[in-house]
């Protein structure tokens, strides 16, 4: 039997427990996924929205306060349909244009320029915060119609799943595909099996229509154009997701390329299918928009029977979908943002892959960003629908434009040649022309639903989305230009400043005097520079006890105290360290400050932490170097007892009196190397 104790790092941390143990950087290329997989990850917000898509265009049509009219929704589906085929044949095209993902970015980055491409990556970060917002939102709203009772949680829910989703993509793509791959074709399974028995039911004359839901409108607007097309507008949100694919090729397994166009023409079949099925039926069974039932909801009623096992299972279904829809944009936010950060248009940090080999930062970032908006929209899918649509459409038009203007550029190549992009090289294609009118016809297409959009749901919220792109263009402007001018600030070729000095004035922050503080002792003699300690005094008694103690354990003159009446910490010591700069300007201000480290991040917290404050409060002074002394304080082997490493009073002085000792025994060596040998007198006596 083993005697060997396990040291505090071989212990399964909480971050473990949760998201898996780290992943080496080596094993990245593993973590790709299969087709069947990728249809999980990047498909369920495409094929999710065809559970409300239909609703949403019942819902303007409703706004006639009459069902007559409910029987437009199947060619305005049809016309959906055909603009997703569109897109989709554009999009496959980008797939092979553009081998290592990015999608809508990097096309308008490549042919457009950069304005474009930040407009394009705007409306993309948008719209993936607000595919989790509609998905968690629409998937609640789905289980509330089958619970009534949970209409009070409904926020409140919505937050709890988007923090579940969260902790499953830390752990992930392969991990998060696989476990997500189980709703989405439970809901492909289920629904495949509700509108096979409605049609037969319908064609046998035995289905039933829909009763006891209250139409949702309040007044009724007479059917004009403007109102089919507004409704043709809300529909079109079945087309969201579809971009996915083409921004996250690279999660796929070799040929990556071939799979993820197979895996979109699959997602769009699907999708396409699923969509025109539940318009069709809903059209059958007299489907009612309601604020109390989904569409979904009493297709499920109506054909299987209220309560039954097989109703249960088409809402679980569809709540599940939805609920895990969101997985869509977890794969694309954090890949599309550490693209934009990489060239400098986002803060770097969103570049950093997590212990799992994921994007953390930018996974994180977007679990935020759309629990935020929840609770603002109070978790409700039609106050987010007329946020969403525009970005993807928007995208949409910037990523085929640029398919336009690369197949014009494609088509001036001879056979052979190829054309040097921005990451990859393109080859010559022979079906140019073909291509780029597909890529034009989609863009007007796109760019004309944008516009009705815009137009159609202006006042209902879309004002915001159209304000928020341009100011994160703005914004992204603003960090490209830092980043510049640092790298510009950097570079050795364009040197403007040296730092030319051979003093250094070490200064000591002194909050106590403990083991911590001996130890910045300590370290300032080994440096053997001019030393000294200031104790910012916003506690007269704390102060005079320093001083006290300072005198007992340390005893050099060297503590000086400054008296802070206003209890300011950050000022004086900053105001110090000025006045030192000036009374010194060849000289280097090395500040030395202690900082306790703790072994983990709870008890951490437990603490001020004031040493980051500090070093955050020098920061813009030139000639001051900081170094944080850390005091380790960690948990002995079993656990119960903190092995701090501090010395008691009486430590204290023995280390003192042999620091004195050891300075008298080098005093004495001194002294006696300067003697003259026996026997030989010293010279000038």
């Amino acid at each position: 039997m083993s005697t060997e104790s396990k040291t505090p790092s071989d212990r399964p941390k909480l971050s473990s427990l949760l998201i898996g143990r780290p992943l080496e950087t080596r094993t990245l290329a593993h973590q790709v996924v299969s087709k069947k997989v990728g249809l999980a990850v990047f498909a369920s917000d495409g094929i999710s929205s065809t559970a409300y898509a239909t609703e949403e265009i019942l819902v303007i049509l409703a706004m006639t306060g009459s069902a007559a009219y409910f029987g437009l929704s199947i060619p305005i589906a049809i016309a959906i349909s055909i603009l997703l085929v569109i897109v989709t044949i554009s999009y496959r095209q980008t797939i092979y244009a553009y081998p290592n993902g990015g999608g809508a970015y990097i096309v308008a980055r490549d042919n457009l320029g950069e304005m474009p491409a930040l407009v394009a990556g705007a409306a993309l970060l948008t719209d993936y915060i607000l595919t989790v917002a509609v998905s968690i939102s629409s998937g609640v709203a789905q289980i509330v119609s089958a619970f009534p009772d949970l209409e009070p949680y409904r926020v409140a829910l919505a937050v709890t799943i988007i923090g579940f989703v969260t902790l499953i993509n830390l752990r992930g793509v392969k991990e998060s595909g696989t476990i997500f791959a189980i709703p989405t074709f439970v809901f492909l399974g289920v629904m495949a099996i509700t509108l096979g028995v409605a049609l037969y039911r319908y064609f046998t004359g035995t289905l039933n229509v829909v009763t006891g839901v209250e139409m949702a409108t309040e007044a009724a607007a007479p059917l004009t154009l403007f109102l089919i097309l507004r409704a043709f507008s809300s529909g079109s949100a079945a087309l969201t997701g579809i971009e996915a694919i083409s921004n996250g090729i690279t999660a796929f397994k070799e040929p990556k390329t071939r799979n993820a166009a197979f895996t979109l023409t699959v997602m769009s079949t699907i999708l396409v299918s699923i969509f025109m099925g539940i318009t069709v039926v809903a059209h059958f069974i007299r489907a009612i928009p309601s604020h109390q039932e989904t569409i979904i909801s009493q297709i499920g009623r109506t054909v299987f029977g209220e309560g039954s096992a097989l109703y249960l299972l088409v809402i679980a279904g569809t709540a599940l979908i939805l609920l895990m829809a969101a997985n869509t944009s977890y794969a694309g936010f954090p890949r599309l943002a550490a693209l934009q950060a990489a060239d400098g248009f986002l803060p770097r940090q969103l570049t950093y892959r997590g212990g799992r080999l994921v994007f953390s930062w930018g996974i994180m970032t977007l679990a935020v960003s759309a629990s935020i908006l929840v609770i603002i929209m109070r978790a409700s899918t039609t106050a987010l629908i007329p946020l969403y649509a525009i970005g993807v459409f928007l995208s949409f038009t910037l990523s085929q434009a640029g398919m336009v203007v690369l197949f014009r550029k494609l088509g001036r190549l001879q056979p052979g040649e190829e054309l040097q992009g921005l990451e990859t090289p393109i080859p010559h294609d022979p079906h140019w022309r073909t291509h780029m009118i597909i890529s034009a016809i989609g863009t007007a297409l796109t760019f004309i639903v944008m516009i009705i959009f815009a137009v159609t749901k202006f006042t209902s919220g879309a004002w915001f989305v159209l304000i928020l792109i341009p100011v994160l263009v703005f914004f992204f402007s603003r960090i490209h230009r830092h980043y510049k001018d640092v790298a510009e600030a950097l570079s050795l070729e364009n040197a403007r400043f040296s730092m030319k000095t051979d003093r250094v004035i070490t200064v000591l922050l002194v909050d106590g005097v403990h083991m911590g503080t001996l130890q910045m002792v300590n370290f300032a003699k080994s440096l053997g520079s001019p030393w000294r300690a200031i104790h910012v005094g916003v506690n007269p008694e704390k102060s005079k006890l320093t001083q006290e103690k300072w005198d007992e354990y340390i005893g050099d003159e060297n503590l000086f105290i400054i008296q802070s009446p206003y209890r300011h910490l950050m000022a004086p010591i900053r105001e110090y360290v000025v006045s030192v700069l000036r009374e010194n300007p060849d000289a280097i201000v090395h500040i030395v400050m202690g900082h306790l480290a703790m072994d983990s991040v709870l008890t951490q917290a437990l603490h001020q932490n004031s040493s980051l404050i500090l070093n955050l409060g020098l920061t813009g002074l030139e000639r001051v170097v900081v170094t944080i002394v850390p005091l380790q304080i960690r948990h002995d082997e079993e656990g119960s007892e903190m092995n701090l490493n501090i010395m008691t009073g009486d430590d204290l002085r023995k280390a003192r009196h042999a620091r004195e000792e050891s300075e008298k025994r080098d005093a004495e060596a001194k002294r006696a190397a300067k003697k003259p040998p026996p026997g030989k007198k010293a010279s000038g006596i």
